[in-house]
């Protein structure tokens, strides 16, 4: 995929959720459809910023049950978010300080989400499979982020 073409998948998300800006409606389609179309994955969800409490609260997703609350900094969740950095990881159980939601996941990517400047949160996708996400999945849902952030007020 070349920098100019976008994704199947990042152009159904854009028409899926044209006209709408409801955060929570938005990322739980976002979420569907990454699990509708990425094969191998046992989580695709987001975990919201909440300032009150300076941590990560679990937001819409598809997949096993997770974790509620992650420290800013905690895992690959809360480090994606602090740093503001993308974290493929091929093997989560390399991770430093890897925190283990679902036992089942070995592999993790989490995007962050930014508006403007604002720290949303971020999007986690999990995967049974080690070493399952790739660069140029890296780049489809760097992607997949910057239109699901346009779609949010």
């Amino acid at each position: 995929m070349s920098e100019t073409q976008t994704s199947l998948m990042n152009q159904q998300l854009d028409a899926l959720l044209y006209d709408e800006t409801n955060l929570v409606a938005n990322l739980a389609n976002a979420s569907a459809l990454i699990n509708d179309t990425y094969t191998d994955l046992n989580w695709a969800g987001f975990y919201l910023y909440n300032s009150a409490t300076d941590s990560l609260d679990l937001g819409p997703f598809q997949g096993k049950v997770a974790c509620m609350h992650i420290k800013v900094g905690a895992g690959v969740v809360g480090t994606a978010f602090a740093d503001q950095q993308i974290h493929r990881v091929a093997n989560v159980h390399e991770f430093p300080g890897h925190i283990a939601c679902d036992s089942a996941s070995n592999a993790e990517i989490v995007v962050p989400l930014t508006k403007n400047g604002h720290k949303i949160g971020v999007m986690d996708i999990d995967s049974p499979l080690l070493d399952r996400f790739t660069a140029e999945n890296e780049a489809e849902l760097a992607e997949f982020a910057k239109i699901l952030v346009q779609h949010i007020d």
